[in-house]
């Protein structure tokens, strides 16, 4: 009886009579017990995976982040403790890696008084970034009637009062690296960005229509 698959290295590499599965089955065999098969994983793939591997255990690459500026056109606490807010951003992101990073996501809000949310997280659109790319963001995020804690009323009110209140943007990043066309590893860091609104004899803020701009130029540093 003759074999469905020939081994005789003088005929086809597969007999035509083989059914379908056999065929490939019978061509798998061939070429993963090939000696080019196997110095293409000691020469190729295995060096690849051990470069992806050090890259993301020890080149987690980072970007970074800079508030750049703030339009704030309302920051109001009403009776109640209730907080309303609305306030435009600027915020930029670099990449200094050598290697591409992908946003997936990125939500923006603020903070105050023991990192407590005063705003809604505004949504930015995906994008990627190679070696020393720049994005710009100018997201709104706000608040209406927030409620916040009676002690956090008072003491914004009383900063108000002193001329200086610290507000922390936060910018939640989910992101990716690749070394095209692989995706090498996923990762996620809340950034943190200080910006000091300031008020009477302090104010150093620029006033647009009904609203003030605040100059910041402030890096943004990695939450903990």
């Amino acid at each position: 009886m003759t074999n469905a698959c020939n081994h005789d290295h003088h005929h086809h590499l597969c007999d035509d009579d083989c059914e379908w599965w056999k065929h490939l089955l019978c061509c798998l065999k061939k070429l993963i017990c090939s000696k080019g098969f196997v110095l293409f994983l000691i020469f190729f793939v295995l060096p690849l995976s051990i470069i992806l591997l050090l890259t993301f255990v020890f080149l987690r690459p980072t970007p970074l982040f800079i508030l750049q500026e703030a339009t704030v056109y309302q920051l109001n606490v009403s009776s109640g403790s209730f907080l309303t807010s609305n306030i435009q951003v600027a915020i930029s992101s670099r990449n200094p890696n050598k290697i591409d990073i992908c946003y997936d996501s990125i939500d923006v809000y603020a903070t105050y008084s023991s990192n407590e949310p005063i705003t809604i997280p505004t949504r930015l659109p995906s994008i990627s970034e190679d070696e020393n790319g720049v994005h710009i963001w100018s997201p709104f995020i706000y608040g209406s009637s927030v409620p916040i804690a009676p002690y956090v009323a008072d003491s914004l009110f009383q900063d108000q009062k002193e001329g200086t209140v610290l507000i922390k943007i936060k910018v939640d990043v989910h992101y990716s690296w690749s070394v095209v066309p692989w995706i090498i590893g996923h990762d996620h860091i809340c950034f943190s960005c200080p910006a000091y609104i300031t008020y009477g004899s302090h104010n150093t803020n620029i006033p647009v229509g009904e609203a003030f701009k605040y100059q910041l130029a402030q890096p943004c540093s990695v939450d903990t």
